[in-house]
C-alpha cells in the first residue's frame, strides 16, 4: 500500500493538477486494496487504514476543487457577468440592497428643492 500517513492539504496545493490525480489514483487503489484485506479477515492495523485513507482522498478532491474555483474566479475576473455559484454569497438583504450610487440619486425636484434651500448652518451648537 503507497500511503499510511495523513496528507496535508498544505502539502497538496503546492502540487500540480496532474500530480494530484495521481495521487488521487493511487489513493483509490489503495482503498480498495484495504476493503479487500477487510473483506478477506486482514489485520487490525490494515482496517484503521480505511478511515485514514478515505480522508485523504477528501483531501485531495477538495484541493482540486478549491484550485479550479480560484482558476474560474481569476478567469471570469475581468468579464461582466460571473456563475452564481462563483459570486460573494453574503445575505440575501445585502445582495438585494440598492447599489451606493443608486441610494444615493435624487430626483431632479429634490435636487432643484436642496438648492433653493440649503442647510442652514449655525454658528452656536446646542
Amino acid at each position: 500500500m503507497v500511503c499510511a500517513a495523513k496528507l496535508t492539504a498544505q502539502t497538496l496545493r503546492e502540487k500540480s493538477k496532474s500530480d494530484l490525480e495521481k495521487q488521487l489514483y493511487d489513493l483509490k487503489k489503495e482503498l480498495a486494496g484495504h476493503r479487500v484485506s477487510k473483506v478477506t479477515g486482514g489485520s487490525a492495523s490494515q482496517l484503521s487504514q480505511i478511515r485514514v485513507t478515505r480522508k485523504n482522498i477528501a483531501r485531495v478532491l477538495t484541493v482540486v476543487t478549491a484550485n479550479q474555483r480560484s482558476n474560474l474566479k481569476s478567469y471570469y475576473a475581468k468579464k461582466k457577468y460571473m456563475p452564481t455559484d462563483l459570486r460573494a454569497k453574503r445575505t440575501h438583504a445585502i445582495r438585494q440592497a440598492l447599489s451606493h450610487t443608486l441610494a444615493t440619486k435624487q430626483t431632479v425636484k429634490q435636487t432643484k428643492k436642496n438648492q433653493a434651500f440649503p442647510t442652514r448652518k449655525f454658528a452656536l451648537k446646542a
